[in-house]
């Protein structure tokens, strides 16, 4: 009879996942990947505008120069061909960069956009920059930060509904139980999930720089060059939340026929 009882939360989380699911699909652009969002776009809009100004309020912005310039041409030009394509969701894009040593980048919700000025080194040029930002504005633009909230959201429902069926287990056999299930939804779900979310950027950011008219062959060097760059100071593959270098160099070249098409398509 207990058991009977403790299998009831888990077979109706079992339905509300399948109602969620069936419920919150929508399809991400150019991919066409199915994924779950549960709120609507204004709301993920407000979280992000939120987050970047309390960044930016933290943050040594460059005000002027060429490099911020290109910065802002560059994003432009990527925007104007999601445009193009019909993808863009009609975000305030807004593009900036930051004084910092980070070789790095970030898109947040909304499309707002940032590029560290550690990384212009090795962009070594505006291709190799449009690979990076046309990645960053993939991410906004697939509304990966939406998505990732709502596993989250699952699999903290999860969590509870684990720990209230393990309840006749004692204090020690829970945690066995529950340490288990973290690892395993670490490393098995989440760490796969983001790492596919950031190949798909890589995907979409591709056509967007390709169709903007800049180099799509940059984009497997750049990834080159960012590995040397991180050489000894990356984790594995499978502990991270990135592909790594080589993946990623590997994943270009699968795409790089499209990508040369839609370039001698639209820029000659």
């Amino acid at each position: 009879m207990r058991l009977g009882l403790r299998l009831v939360p888990i077979a109706l989380f079992g339905l509300y996942l399948l109602f969620y699911y069936v419920s919150n699909r929508q399809s991400v652009p150019v991919t066409g990947r199915k994924q779950l969002v549960d709120i609507s776009r204004e709301q993920e809009v407000e979280l992000g505008l939120a987050s970047y100004h309390d960044i930016l309020s933290r943050s040594d912005l460059v005000l002027d120069g060429p490099e911020l310039d290109s910065v802002r041409a560059i994003g432009l030009r990527l925007v104007e061909a999601a445009r193009a394509q019909g993808i863009d969701p009609g975000y305030e894009w807004e593009f900036n960069l930051i004084r910092s040593a980070q070789a790095n980048a970030f898109a947040l919700p909304g499309g707002k956009v940032a590029v560290y000025t550690g990384l212009l080194p090795v962009a070594a040029n505006v291709d190799g920059l449009s690979a990076v930002m046309g990645h960053e504005i993939a991410h906004a633009i697939a509304r990966h930060g939406a998505e990732r909230m709502a596993y989250q959201k699952l699999t903290r429902i999860g969590a509870l509904v684990a720990s209230f069926a393990l309840g006749d287990l004692g204090y020690q056999g829970q945690r066995m139980v529950q340490g288990a299930l973290g690892v395993g939804t670490q490393y098995g779900i989440l760490l796969p999930f983001s790492r596919k979310h950031e190949s798909e950027a890589d995907q979409i950011g591709l056509m967007l720089l390709a169709q903007a008219c800049f180099d799509p062959n940059e984009a497997p060097r750049l990834w080159q060059r960012m590995g040397a760059n991180s050489e000894g100071r990356a984790p594995a593959e499978f502990s991270s939340t990135h592909p790594s270098p080589e993946t990623r160099i590997e994943q270009f070249e699968a795409w790089m026929p499209e990508a040369r098409s839609v370039y001698r398509q639209h820029c000659g």
